[in-house]
């Protein structure tokens, strides 16, 4: 089944970064294209269609506007991002050229409701060259009256010359009272007990947190934890075999450890170590590892072991 898109979520926190925009807006000097980052699970995406509902009027989720924006039906909002394949019940690895030429027919047709027209790229380091070079073009000449909004948890990986035409927005971890508020609206089934193991290991990403709920009793996390610190190549099988015998393992291993490998060189660069580039280069080696399993259908252990053996070196 698909997974839920976070335009439904009620955004909890960063305040911050809600305030730049506003003061952007009410300045009347709004920048046409924003780059919204933060690690995987933040909610860039929640964001970006909170700012969609601002400039569109629907800023109440529960008015006419406010809904047509949440479900994406909106005449004035184009959102794209990796397509999802229903036979293989996944998303596909990467945003390419026929994903973005919708973004070219929408733009050249008046507003349909006399306002702004809204563009939201989902995780735009996922484009691949054609379709980054097709989304340059439009922020080299943007159409009036248009915003474009990119969701981006890599944005080294994004063209510079993107980076630098867009206005930033860093999005910060969340709190302790709004990662619950988050938790407690989309998993209430879970305990107190099980909330407050995930909020600890989360590091403020609400989808991080709700997919160490998925782990039952932390399994997963475990292993990921005893990779990172190393681990033998003897033990690198017997831990392939555990995560290969869970129904969510390969996924929730990858994200998991993809998540903290980006956690550990995000502090490494706070605190002037030199580690940090090395860390971002196993990071980034373990995505592009997953990405190419579940694009080729490529051996699944030999992927698990490849990135044991790349997060181990760290």
């Amino acid at each position: 089944m698909q997974e839920p898109r976070l335009a439904s979520l009620q955004l909890c926190g960063h305040q911050a970064a809600l305030q730049a925009f506003r003061q952007a807006m009410q300045g009347g000097r709004l920048p046409h294209a924003w780059l919204i980052t933060g690690p995987p699970g933040i909610g860039k995406a929640t964001f970006a269609f909170r700012l969609a509902r601002i400039l569109l009027g629907g800023e109440d989720e529960l008015s006419p506007a406010g809904r047509r924006v949440s479900a994406a039906t909106h005449a004035d909002l184009l959102v794209v991002a990796r397509g999802f394949d229903e036979k293989r019940q996944k998303y596909r690895s990467e945003i390419v050229a026929d994903d973005v030429r919708p973004i070219n027919f929408f733009l050249r047709r008046t507003a349909a409701e006399g306002g702004w027209r809204v563009v939201i790229v989902d995780g735009a380091e996922y484009m691949n060259r054609s379709a980054a070079n097709a989304v340059l073009k439009i922020l080299e000449e943007p159409p009036p009256a248009t915003v474009l909004l990119l969701t981006c948890s890599a944005p080294g990986r994004l063209l510079p010359t993107i980076r630098s035409r867009c206005r930033k927005l860093e999005l910060a971890p969340l709190d302790a009272t709004d990662m619950s508020a988050v938790l407690r609206a989309q998993a209430p089934e879970a305990s107190d007990t099980e909330i407050q193991r995930v909020m600890a290991e989360a590091h403020g990403a609400p989808g991080r947190a709700l997919a160490l709920l998925a782990d039952k009793g932390g399994e997963i996390a475990s292993l990921v934890h005893e990779v990172v610190q190393g681990i033998t190549p003897l033990r690198s099988y017997e831990v392939a075999e555990t995560i290969l015998r869970r129904d969510y393992g390969f996924s929730l291993f990858f994200s998991l450890l993809s998540d903290t490998l980006q956690i550990q060189a995000r502090q490494a660069a706070r605190q002037g170590n030199p580690q940090c580039v090395a860390l971002a280069n196993a990071w980034e080696a373990t995505m592009r590892k997953h990405a190419e399993t579940e694009r080729f259908n490529l051996d699944k252990q030999e992927a698990l072991l490849e990135a044991m053996t790349i997060a181990s070196r760290e």
